[in-house]
């Protein structure tokens, strides 16, 4: 149990991390006009193919294990 409690944080960190890189490296439809309230709802749909989906994806598994290594950290502290 000490094991996994003193290498929970590193694993946080770098789930943080690659969490961090996946949501920035993703596409974004939405133009700086779609921040002002310009009508932007065409360009926000699209369906996704190849790597972009593997990429959606892959940030929703990483968000969901740094979720619940967060969750494990705080039962066993």
């Amino acid at each position: 149990m000490e094991v996994l409690q003193s290498a929970l944080p590193y694993v946080q960190i770098v789930l943080a991390v690659l969490l961090i890189i996946a949501v920035l490296m993703q596409r974004t439809g939405a133009s700086l006009g779609g921040a002002f309230g310009a009508d932007n709802f065409s360009s926000g749909f699209h369906t996704r193919r190849g790597l972009e989906k593997t990429l959606f994806q892959g940030t929703i598994i990483l968000g969901i294990l740094f979720a619940l290594t967060a969750f494990i950290n705080l039962i066993i502290s």
